[in-house]
């Protein structure tokens, strides 16, 4: 959760997001007046009803975070609790990544006029996030593509076109050059493994 201004001095909406850490996809998210544990234990259900569930739901230590609700929820559903040790702030960064991509990329208002303003800002900017951006960690794909696999044909077309490159000037390269895959595996707070889809 993060806070975006509102049109006045002390007035700010909540942007809740759920992304998933693998394919950077933003799955769930809502704009909301305040940080409500019921909201976020709400939010998660939803996120959670479609597709493979994952095992594991890592946050910060806010107050919605470590609520009853969404821990009646998240066992409700079979997935376990991981949160952030205390005063580490790099403990949850794809999150931190994310609100800082949304913060800081052109267009950003320096306030809200009201919510609707703000759900619209945001709806945008996920639908771009998820569907246009390139991210680097995903060496260039979106994380949409990756999140549904079509990366592959992505990639595909991609070699392809190294390929044709080579062949017209081989003596350009040292090697044939080879179109990056994303990263096979996510870690947090560890050694991120250096194997890449195949």
């Amino acid at each position: 959760i993060t806070m975006l201004p509102g049109p006045y001095r002390g007035i700010n909406y909540c942007l809740y997001a759920v992304i998933d850490v693998f394919s950077r996809k933003i799955v769930a998210w809502r704009v909301e007046q305040a940080e409500v544990d019921d909201l976020a234990a709400d939010m998660f259900g939803e996120a959670l009803q479609e597709g493979p569930r994952p095992f594991l739901l890592h946050s910060d230590r806010g107050a919605s975070m470590t609520s009853k609700a969404v821990a009646k929820t998240m066992g409700e559903l079979g997935v376990a609790l991981s949160r952030n040790r205390p005063r580490v702030s790099n403990d949850n960064p794809f999150s931190e990544a994310w609100f800082k991509t949304a913060k800081y990329r052109a267009g950003y208002p320096r306030h809200f006029h009201d919510i609707d303003h703000a759900r619209a800002w945001a709806a945008e900017l996920i639908d771009w996030y998820n569907n246009q951006h390139r991210h680097s960690s995903l060496a260039g794909h979106t994380p949409a593509s990756v999140h549904d696999g079509s990366w592959t044909l992505i990639h595909h077309q991609r070699q392809a076109v190294l390929d044709q490159l080579y062949l017209a000037n081989p003596s350009r390269y040292r090697t044939p050059p080879q179109a990056l895959t994303p990263m096979a595996r996510v870690a947090l707070n560890q050694q991120q493994p250096a194997d890449r889809l195949q």
